[in-house]
């Protein structure tokens, strides 16, 4: 189960990324973030209210609050960088993040297999052979790293949900919301503008949120059944599905170092997931 419900939440992160940053390119990734986490705060609510309800113990408080800022950290620079960039380089490079809960597992006592550690070498190989193009002065560096750092966020994040979904899935999940969408009032407010979304843009964050938020539940749910390091590892897979959309819809085309590059990269992923 844990494994069906890390690979469902890739499933949903990867197309919901793939229209965050259709959208990116539009409007600011802020907005997009502010806007989702609105929304999701809102069917967040009806699914509390209609469950189990606001209730203690609160150990879901911090941990929600934690990720819910680490998590829209990421998504913005995240958003940032398959705006400028190529989404299929930008993707695979964000998967890195990973790494994270794997280090916290072994500060945490836990004892990384050799698979695992061959993983660990194996996708960071495939991020240099991804990335290669994109540094060598052709294209510009700037939405590689700032996927790199997104991926350092989306690796934290895994760290604080799986600590919430403790104590409730549904609570932390509902925290985070609340946590994002407040400073995003919050900003707004200072700013005097919500960022002007309308129109057909308005129904596209509708389908980021819902996409999101069903991704977030399903990893929290599956970090309770399995260990952190390996649904975490299978949850961030959704760069694949976003590059195979980029691929379909945007007709993006990788040269052969990268199309290798981002086939390492995953395989690395899997190596990890396999430890």
């Amino acid at each position: 189960m844990a494994i069906v419900l890390s690979l469902v939440s890739s499933l949903l992160w990867g197309g919901a990324d793939f229209l965050g940053g259709l959208i990116s390119r539009r409007r600011p990734a802020v907005v997009i973030v502010g806007w989702s986490a609105t929304f999701g705060l809102v069917m967040a609510t009806v699914a509390v209210a209609l469950t189990e309800g606001w209730h203690s113990p609160y150990g879901w408080v911090p941990w929600g609050i934690s990720a819910g800022v680490s998590g829209a950290l990421g998504l913005v620079s995240y958003y940032v960088a398959l705006a400028s960039g190529t989404m299929g380089v930008v993707a695979p490079v964000t998967s890195l993040g990973v790494v994270v809960p794997v280090v916290v597992g072994l500060l945490s006592g836990e004892s990384p297999s050799s698979v695992v550690w061959t993983g660990i070498v194996v996708a960071i190989v495939g991020i240099v052979l991804t990335s290669g193009p994109e540094l060598s002065g052709g294209v510009s560096a700037r939405p590689v790293l700032i996927a790199a750092m997104a991926g350092v966020f989306f690796g934290i994040f895994f760290v604080f949900a799986d600590r919430g979904a403790e104590d409730s899935p549904l609570l932390t999940l509902w925290t985070m919301r609340a946590s994002v969408a407040a400073a995003f009032v919050v900003l707004a407010l200072a700013k005097r503008t919500t960022g002007g979304l309308r129109g057909r843009d308005i129904g596209l964050v509708v389908l980021v949120a819902a996409g999101d938020l069903g991704a977030n539940l399903a990893f929290a749910v599956a970090s309770t059944k399995g260990f952190v390091s390996i649904t975490s590892v299978l949850s961030s897979l959704f760069p694949v599905v976003t590059v195979l959309l980029a691929r379909v819809v945007l007709k993006e085309r990788l040269r052969r170092v990268q199309i290798i590059g981002v086939a390492v990269t995953m395989l690395g992923v899997a190596g990890i997931s396999a430890g």
